[in-house]
């Protein structure tokens, strides 16, 4: 991925949201929990395989590096040196896990900052607002859902954590509380979708489409076939990543580098290349006149 020097901004805004040691809030107003003493919650241990089953549960490709930093007594979205992360303090989400008395405190946490990168916040320079943490907590109420966490440990970890007025970077606890619930009710069909705010679940037959196709940058690419199978896509032309497809959902992304990218069905330079179009769906089928897959625009 190519990025410009404006992403320095971005992580340095970010790191002015880490902790004041010795206060009880960080400088975002986030509620550092106390040391915990329970040795239970260990879903910090499992972050990767949690990341890997949030992915899933939304169809879609990682496009950022986890990594653990501990005594920052806080988890964040940004770019470092042209790659994203997500960075976390194994102990700050154990005691997290602790103080709220789930597990699934910590894992919304991780699907909070993996939110900032699916809805692409980390890319503007512009650090934190109201607006882009909303966002992230609805993401992270939809996935918790998805991942089986009833409403209540969807929420827990903002119950405890989350200040109780609003900032110029962070809403106030009851606005994210209601962004959770407003995620995980979305997820679990008991309303309807909220423009630009939800993640972009499969679509379903004779349905209304997810929020996110309200943005032009989102791209849907589905496979019409009697089985499953795995294409290549780049963002840049040179570098292609291993996608699967499966039947029976499209597969939702954008590309950055461009407004455009592109595609092949195996990761050979001599094979066709087809480029795809941002605020564009496209369809992948068999063609009988060439004898072989095909991508097309759908109308």
């Amino acid at each position: 991925m190519k990025y410009n020097s404006r992403f320095l901004l971005f992580t340095l805004s970010l790191l002015a949201c880490l902790v004041s040691f010795g206060q009880r809030t960080n400088q975002c107003g986030i509620i550092i929990p106390p040391k915990s003493t329970l040795s239970q919650f260990q879903s910090v241990y499992e972050a990767r395989e949690y990341i890997n089953t949030m992915l899933d549960s939304v169809n879609w490709k990682e496009n950022f590096t986890i990594q653990e930093q501990n005594g920052i007594n806080n988890a964040y979205a940004t770019i470092i040196r042209n790659k994203r992360y997500i960075v976390y303090d194994n102990d700050f989400l154990e005691n997290l896990d602790g103080y709220a008395g789930t597990k699934w405190a910590s894992i919304s946490v991780l699907a909070h900052e993996m939110g900032h990168h699916y809805r692409n916040h980390v890319v503007d320079a512009q650090g934190s607002t109201p607006p882009k943490e909303i966002e992230a907590d609805y993401f992270s109420g939809y996935v918790m859902a998805k991942l089986g966490a009833s409403l209540s440990e969807a929420r827990a970890a903002m119950e405890k954590i989350a200040s109780p007025t609003a900032s110029a970077s962070h809403p106030a606890r009851a606005d994210r509380l209601t962004a959770i619930a407003n995620g995980w009710n979305y997820a679990k069909g008991y309303n309807p979708p909220t423009r630009n705010t939800g993640p972009v679940p499969a679509p379903q037959p004779q349905q209304n489409p997810p929020p996110a196709t309200n943005d032009a940058s989102w791209i849907y690419l589905s496979l019409y076939g009697n089985s499953d199978m795995t294409v290549y896509l780049s963002d840049n032309g040179r570098d292609f990543s291993q996608v699967p497809l499966k039947t029976t959902q499209p597969f939702v992304f954008k590309y950055e580098v461009y407004n455009y990218g592109w595609l092949r069905f195996s990761n050979n330079s001599r094979d066709r290349t087809f480029r795809l179009l941002h605020g564009k769906d496209y369809a992948i089928i068999w063609s009988r006149r060439t004898n072989n897959w095909t991508v097309i625009e759908v109308p």
